[in-house]
């Protein structure tokens, strides 16, 4: 999927038919659906992509200590970028 698909199904109630797993965490993540965006990361826990949205998701909750949990899970540096910026790159990389 594209990246302008990926943002352009952003105006949709439902994840795109057809994209990935972690696609469909980003997807829920992008639409504040912290949830059930959570469950995707929670359900795949130990896969290198997957903890790095879970530490994402951390930040966004404002837990810093998990995300740096698990941010260093996903062998990833604490974002310096706001968290807009951070899931802009997110999408980029995996939408």
């Amino acid at each position: 999927m594209s990246y302008k698909a990926f943002k352009d199904a952003l105006t949709s109630d439902v994840p795109p038919a057809g994209i990935s797993v972690l696609q469909q965490g980003l997807w829920y993540a992008a639409k504040g659906n912290w949830e059930a965006a959570h469950q995707v990361a929670q359900d795949h826990e130990g896969e290198r992509d997957f903890d790095r949205l879970h530490a994402y998701l951390h930040r966004v909750e404002g837990d810093e200590w998990n995300a740096g949990y698990w941010y260093r899970r996903a062998g990833a540096a604490v974002p310096v970028q706001s968290l807009e910026e951070e899931l802009e790159s997110l999408i980029q990389r995996w939408g």
